[in-house]
């Protein structure tokens, strides 16, 4: 079809005018957390520390819309430091709001700080935690749904309903008591978790469970599940009993839709998969089970709750439904690999100007990167290019500004091709080229 300039000055107005309307619909959430130690929660009925918001664990649901504006007081009523950091959210030109080790000062214990950023061209399902000192291990963490705004389609049919499902490890013991064993060099890298939670529920069936999670469905209908892995270590397999699903979005872009058994997701990694409720009307199992970890016997650490359909009465039972083998990596590689973009969804995506051809563009720096575990002044640490990271005292991005780096990071000496002959802790900060091109090349 042939357009006059006449049409294609109505088309781009048109585009503009909609543009416009998505970006005046964005608002401001003003939300307080009051976030505290609570010993009472128990999820897995062991006395423990759990971190709560509001007195939730998990936290508040934070529900938005793209291009929003989100304000966060949160208060610390521990009596340690605290950050919080919301992960897969861009912080479009205000990093310091990242809530990392290194990029924010944290919160002194009796203070507050009021987080403001934009979910800027996002959609997804993120979530969020606190992000030192091990709290994530004894929970802080909630889910972020982010919408598309109201003039942007959305690539499937409306859900029933949906569902925030954070799956993650949890220990046994206090995040305080876990620390100091990963500060043993003995028994860091052999320290497990010791059960996986869903949505701060323990296992159905499992004695040491005073609730598990359950979603009840109605027969026909289909539902968005938005899974996030909040966890510290272990990597899953997560399926549904009997139902298959379709994965529509990951990491704040859709995806081309195909339809799975079963989906790996790893620490840090939040999917949506809508499951359609066609079986016969009893329960079903909804299993979470760790992957490269031999997860038998006494040493059981399955995640389990139940999808219940409205009519049932025939609660589940027997063996859980069996997935792939845990150690089996091309099954998880060869998943990855098919898990694509929708690049024709009108939603946010990586690159909505067009593509790249990245065959022949000239590289400006190259980082190769080897990972390991080393000793160092006696206590075990990861290490890249036998480089473990140390967090300075002042913010990088404010030691720039007021500093110029003098003192706080060490700039340009990170061996960026080589590793170090003996391991050692460094605060490195490498220069990069303005829009140049970067390979990043991991040796494991």
């Amino acid at each position: 079809m042939a357009f006059t300039g006449y049409h294609m000055g109505r088309v781009a107005f048109t585009m503009l005018i909609a543009i416009f309307v998505a970006g005046a619909n964005a608002i401001d959430i003003f939300l307080e957390w009051n976030v505290a130690l609570d010993d009472t929660i128990q999820p897995v009925s062991l006395k423990q520390p759990v971190i709560t918001i509001n007195g939730k664990f998990p936290g508040p649901l934070i529900n938005t819309t793209t291009n929003d504006f989100i304000h966060v007081n949160v208060f610390n009523n521990m009596e340690e430091l605290l950050l919080f950091t919301w992960d897969g959210i861009q912080q479009w030109l205000n990093l310091w709001q990242d809530g990392v080790s290194s990029t924010n000062c944290p919160i002194l214990p009796g203070k507050n700080w009021t987080y403001v950023f934009q979910t800027k061209g996002q959609i997804s399902s993120f979530f969020y935690f606190p992000s030192i000192n091990f709290h994530k291990a004894a929970g802080g963490f909630g889910p972020i749904r982010v919408y598309n705004c109201i003039v942007i389609a959305v690539p499937f049919p409306k859900p029933e309903a949906e569902f925030d499902l954070l799956i993650g490890d949890w220990i046994f013991d206090s995040y305080n008591t876990r620390s100091l064993i990963m500060e043993d060099k003995q028994m860091a890298f052999q320290a497990i978790p010791d059960i996986i939670l869903m949505n701060g529920k323990g296992p159905y069936g499992h004695p040491l469970s005073k609730s598990y999670e359950s979603f009840s469905v109605t027969k026909g209908k289909t539902y968005r599940f938005r899974i996030s892995n909040v966890g510290t270590a272990l990597s899953f397999n997560f399926r549904i009993q009997n139902h298959q699903m379709v994965i529509v979005e990951t990491e704040g872009s859709y995806t081309n839709q195909i339809t799975l058994d079963s989906l790996d997701v790893h620490v840090g990694q939040s999917y949506s998969v809508l499951v359609t409720a066609d079986q016969n009307e009893v329960d079903y199992y909804i299993v979470a089970t760790p992957k490269l970890l031999n997860n038998t016997g006494s040493r059981n650490l399955d995640g389990v709750g139940v999808l219940h359909y409205s009519n049932s009465i025939t609660y589940v039972s027997g063996p859980l439904p069996a997935g792939p083998d845990p150690f089996d990596l091309e099954f998880s590689v060869n998943q990855a690999k098919s898990i694509r973009w929708n690049m024709i969804a009108g939603a946010a995506r990586p690159n909505p100007q067009g593509t790249f051809n990245v065959t022949n563009v000239t590289l400006s720096q190259t980082f190769i990167l080897q990972n390991s575990g080393a000793e160092i002044q006696g206590h075990p640490r990861y290490v890249v290019n036998n480089v473990s990271y140390l967090t300075p005292n002042t913010p990088l991005k404010l030691a720039d500004y007021l500093k110029n780096g003098s003192q706080v990071y060490n700039l340009d000496q990170f061996p960026v091709k080589s590793v170090n002959d003996n391991a050692s802790y460094g605060i490195s900060v490498v220069t990069g080229n303005h829009k140049g091109w970067i390979l990043d090349r991991a040796c494991f």
